[in-house]
């Protein structure tokens, strides 16, 4: 890996380089997206079923596109590791466990004037999950995104995943769904299953909020039906940070680095550390490590357009560093990482300490792994409980409680030019 020393000019083009991998830049799939879109909510189940055929190989009808019960039994008995479903189990209770210390009530509150405020919160009646498919499975990605919606109590979860040419699902993605609670699972992917999700179809009801990760149609997809329906974000390519010191074991820190190098050719990994020996002990295991690797190609691409070490004076500046890039996963690999976590502003997830490897976030430790990406730490938050819940405003006032504060109320709405809004307050007072 490349060994850089930090400066103003060096921290500005890698912040450069790395928002060159937004999806806000892929425009130009925009054209193909919205004409699936378009052509869905026209055409409804014809033209998902078209796009099915056309881009999955697969035949669809309205009686084959859910999957039944005896599909997922017979998904239990294909998967060969039986160990897996324990792992799932074991997973499914972590994140729940993690979840549940999230949910918040409805409240209220009362004066003796008669005024009675409060917020009610209410779970979201419907959510599609999207999840990836094809050859792939992503059980874990399932998880993150369907946990938390039973958690919040959620009354329908419909999962939608592309299917096989020969119009089956992953197994292990099927008992995952069934594991975590799924009610509905659709064979439909793609812009196709976004738009059906977004505007319904004869056999596919619409629903209140999507979420799950896709390729860039699929993100595009979202972005473009936002609105139509909520949406947790638009994902962009995976990121791993790692702060360490001389302290640090660097087989362990190349290692973590790699474990997000081989998502995607535009998956960043970046080193900040304050030791001129770490980062060439790293950079050396590094090379060690793609040597073995199965994606070695992919690791490599990622390496050469994304991969960062960084040299840096001070541990202040490293913070400075991960604050500014903020990334989507951040180690901590210090003398004192919890000392060092305090001073972190803008991060997806933090890991602290050298046992505290980014994998184990993504599938077991139970915090969610649907993270913000691309910079949007600053202002976006993991996925969580409340995503898949909305709240409404409880207002009651007496009319002993809104007599002495109408003429307050009426000359605010008097002072915007609103006088029906003035109005509605005065009439309840007319007869003084």
């Amino acid at each position: 890996m490349r060994i850089i020393k930090l400066d103003e000019q060096s921290k500005k083009n890698i912040l450069s380089d790395l928002l060159k991998r937004s999806p806000n830049n892929y425009d130009s799939y925009q054209a193909s997206v919205d004409e699936i879109l378009a052509n869905v909510k026209a055409n409804g189940d014809k033209a998902v079923f078209e796009y099915t055929a056309k881009f999955d190989g697969a035949t669809l009808t309205a009686d084959t596109l859910r999957v039944t019960e005896e599909e997922i039994a017979k998904a239990y008995d294909e998967i060969e590791d039986k160990e897996l479903v324990t792992i799932i189990r074991k997973a499914i209770a972590n994140i729940k466990d993690h979840h549940e210390k999230q949910l918040k009530q409805s409240w209220f509150s009362s004066r003796e004037d008669g005024v009675m405020l409060g917020q009610k919160i209410t779970p979201l009646e419907r959510v599609g999950v999207y999840v990836p498919g094809g050859k792939a499975a992503y059980p874990s990605s399932l998880l993150m995104n369907v946990v938390p919606a039973k958690v919040a109590g959620v009354d329908e979860i419909v999962m939608v995943t592309p299917p096989g040419k020969d119009g089956k699902i992953n197994p292990t993605t099927l008992v995952a769904a069934k594991e975590a609670g799924v009610d509905t699972i659709l064979k439909v992917g793609g812009a196709q299953a976004v738009a059906a999700l977004a505007y319904g179809t004869e056999s596919i009801k619409k629903v209140d909020k999507i979420v799950g990760p896709g390729n860039i149609f699929v993100a595009l997809a979202k972005k473009a039906v936002y609105g139509h329906v909520g949406i947790d974000s638009i994902a962009g390519p995976s990121e791993v940070m790692v702060i360490a010191d001389e302290t640090a074991n660097p087989r362990y820190v190349a290692a973590d680095l790699l474990s997000q190098a081989e998502h995607d050719e535009l998956a960043s990994c970046i080193l900040v550390t304050t030791s001129k020996e770490l980062a060439e002990a790293v950079s050396k295991e590094v090379d060690g490590f793609v040597e073995i690797l199965s994606r070695k190609e992919i690791i490599e691409k990622s390496l050469e357009n994304f991969g960062y070490i960084l040299l840096v004076d001070t541990m202040d500046e490293a913070v400075d560093v991960a604050n500014e890039i903020a990334s989507e996963h951040l180690e901590i690999v210090t003398k004192d990482p919890f000392l060092t976590m305090t001073k972190i502003r803008n991060a997806g997830a933090i890991f602290l300490g050298e046992y505290s490897s980014e994998p184990l976030g993504d599938y077991f430790a139970g915090p969610n792994h649907v993270l913000p990406t691309n910079g949007t730490a600053k202002f976006f938050s993991p996925l969580n409980v409340d995503d898949f819940m909305k709240k409404s405003s409880i207002i009651y006032y007496s009319k002993e409680a809104l007599e002495p504060v109408s003429s307050d109320v009426i000359k605010f709405a008097n002072a915007e030019g609103l006088t029906a809004h003035a109005n509605s307050i005065k009439v309840r007072f007319e007869d003084k």
